[in-house]
């Protein structure tokens, strides 16, 4: 009998005003386990917010969902360790303002500008040996962070909904931590045609040139 896999998905919002502090998600699959791309503070910390800020458009169950649907679609290329099944799985999800992603563009990239999405693998950085690492805690696979300023902007450009933008974003990341990556156009499109397979697993479609988001 497969175990189900499990994602914890840490969710900072500091751009609406819905979610007053971060919150965790646990996210099961069944699925048969398989195998990736830091940044963000203390993700149990109380984050203030604006009150002027507009609700969110996507609510804390959906992104729950999507990352579910994700997980299970994406289960071939989940990391994995050879001395025992890992069916536990972390991740965080920022959404910010272009005044912080530029921060971090800058700190991270050498890119003083905006940027739509920021994916940070966890994997990709100096860190022992997956079996070396505690089994009793979800392998941590990065942060994802997401300016709802450009996001927003990006989505007036297509001419679809917020929603459908950040969920357009949060697939580009999840991929990046999965190990995916663009340098080159043919890489770039096959990744852009796997945002719109995951983007379909969610009852979404894709409507987008063939520009990098």
């Amino acid at each position: 009998m497969a175990l189900p896999l499990q994602v914890e998905v840490n969710i900072q919002d500091c751009f609406f005003a819905s979610v007053p502090k971060a919150t965790t998600v646990h996210i099961t699959v069944e699925q048969p386990a398989l195998n990736p791309d830091p940044v963000c503070p203390d993700p149990t910390a109380t984050i203030a917010l604006s009150p002027d800020r507009p609700p969110a458009p996507i609510p804390v169950p959906t992104w729950q969902h999507w990352f579910n649907c994700w997980l299970e679609q994406m289960a071939a290329d989940l990391p994995s360790r050879s001395d025992q099944v890992i069916t536990r799985y972390e991740l965080s999800l920022r959404l910010t303002d272009d005044r912080e992603i530029q921060q971090l563009n800058a700190q991270y990239r050498q890119k003083d500008q905006p940027t739509d999405v920021l994916a940070f693998a966890a994997l990709e950085v100096e860190t022992p040996p997956i079996e070396d690492l505690p089994i009793d805690f979800p392998l941590y696979l990065g942060d994802i962070v997401i300016s709802v300023e450009t996001a927003q902007q990006q989505a007036n450009q297509q001419e679809h909904t917020l929603q459908q933008e950040l969920a357009w974003l949060a697939a580009h990341a999840w991929l990046h931590l999965l190990g995916w990556d663009h340098p080159d156009q043919a890489s770039l499109e096959a990744m852009l045609q796997q945002q719109t397979i995951l983007l379909q697993t969610i009852g979404l479609t894709s409507s987008y040139d063939s520009g990098e988001n």
